[in-house]
């Protein structure tokens, strides 16, 4: 599995598992369990969640998994990178760090490896990156970041950051929604992102599954040996300075997933990828699920 380097110079994996639905019904939850371990099983090693999945329910679910998982000696917890994310509601100064505790006694870790605030909200960006840095300081958090934050608001938060502390100040990752459909992120938000070795995380990168059921994708898998959805995949995280979390239900997408982290596409499937999904041409609004 390849990697990318955050600026504090660690690294993260450039394929993971997202989490989004889980934890939300009872019922499922032990399904859902297994379905992590199998993941764990077969290789990843990055997991995405936040508070606001199943109101913490999907959190409760990957820390079962990870308990079991480490109880059983079949991953050791340094080689996992976990990720999860504050309510924009909680994310005042205390508030924010009262979350994490919550956060992190859910999952049954003393450190999440990253934190980020979900999306802006209504507590000024000073407070919560206060709060982050804080987490950082106390060991309560590895590194910290943002999700669903445009340019502007990255710019704002840049020069926020560079009066913090060294060492806690810097954003590590931003997250948004990227795909083939939603490339808007190419127009300044990933260049300004790639100019500062800032990864950028892509969630729902096969729209949401309804990027397997296209032809141009189909023909061009079709003659490789895979499906639309791994060459979707594929050109996500074959991106410079791009991470990908897509959700898998399944043992078979589980592996359809990891095996697309091996996949390179050729400058003649590029070029037939750009004429049906065309890069943009102007800023536009960033999209959010």
């Amino acid at each position: 599995m390849r990697h990318l380097q955050l600026p504090d110079e660690t690294t993260m994996p450039v394929l993971g598992l997202g989490t989004w639905r889980m934890g939300e019904h009872s019922t499922t939850r032990d399904a859902e369990v297994a379905n992590l371990r199998s993941a764990i099983e077969l290789g990843y090693r990055l997991i995405d969640t936040a508070e606001m999945y199943g109101e913490g329910g999907a959190e409760t679910v990957v820390g079962r998994a990870l308990a079991e998982a480490f109880r059983l000696g079949e991953v050791a917890r340094e080689t996992m990178f976990v990720v999860s994310k504050v309510y924009p509601h909680n994310a005042s100064r205390r508030g924010t760090v009262s979350a994490c505790d919550r956060s992190r006694q859910r999952l049954g870790l003393d450190c999440i490896d990253l934190y980020l605030l979900h999306w802006r909200g209504e507590h000024p960006l000073a407070e919560t990156v206060e709060a982050m840095q804080s987490l950082v300081a106390a060991g309560k958090v590895r590194a910290w970041g943002v999700s669903n934050l445009d340019l502007a608001d990255m710019q704002e938060l840049q020069a926020l950051t560079a009066r913090g502390p060294a060492g806690l100040g810097q954003c590590a990752v931003n997250q948004v929604y990227y795909s083939l459909t939603e490339r808007g992120p190419e127009f300044s938000l990933l260049p300004w992102m790639r100019e500062r070795s800032m990864p950028l995380m892509a969630y729902s990168p096969i729209d949401q599954g309804s990027l397997a059921a296209n032809d141009t994708l189909a023909e061009i898998g079709g003659a490789r040996g895979l499906t639309a959805a791994q060459v979707a995949l594929a050109w996500v995280i074959g991106q410079p300075g791009v991470v990908a979390i897509p959700k898998a239900s399944s043992v078979a997408h589980l592996q359809e997933n990891l095996a697309a982290e091996r996949v390179v596409l050729s400058e003649d499937e590029l070029r037939l990828i750009d004429r049906r999904f065309p890069a943009p041409k102007k800023k536009t609004r960033l999209s959010m699920i």
